[in-house]
């Protein structure tokens, strides 16, 4: 599957969509929380993450997630990515450690995904 940024918004329907096609109900997905944008429709967070560096992110800001577009809004994120795992910058497992981090991603997500 194409991996695909997204700017501006991406419906639940989309999402669902891609999650059957892949992972049968969860969608990868790297938050650029300095950009506001995703990348989503990778195999690994690594490719998308790999996609936003190519496009002028920097790797400090990007954030690996899975999304359940089933779930509800409270629910359906999961910080969890092997991307997220950076020592050097105080985040030590693949969860998101910091909650202002948590924050501005459920921030970007739910500006994104519309509906």
């Amino acid at each position: 599957m194409e991996i695909s940024i997204i700017r501006t918004s991406v419906t639940k329907t989309e999402l669902n969509t891609m999650a059957t096609r892949q992972f049968g109900d969860m969608v990868k997905a790297v938050v650029d929380i300095e950009q506001g944008i995703m990348a989503i429709g990778g195999e690994l967070h690594s490719d998308e993450e790999a996609v936003l560096l190519e496009q002028g992110s920097l790797q400090k800001h990007l954030w690996g997630i899975n999304i359940y577009p089933e779930r509800s809004p409270s629910e359906w994120i999961e910080f969890d990515s092997m991307i997220n795992i950076r020592p050097s910058g105080g985040n030590r497992s693949r969860y998101v450690e910091r909650p202002e981090i948590r924050d501005m991603v459920t921030a970007i997500v739910n500006r994104l995904v519309q509906g």
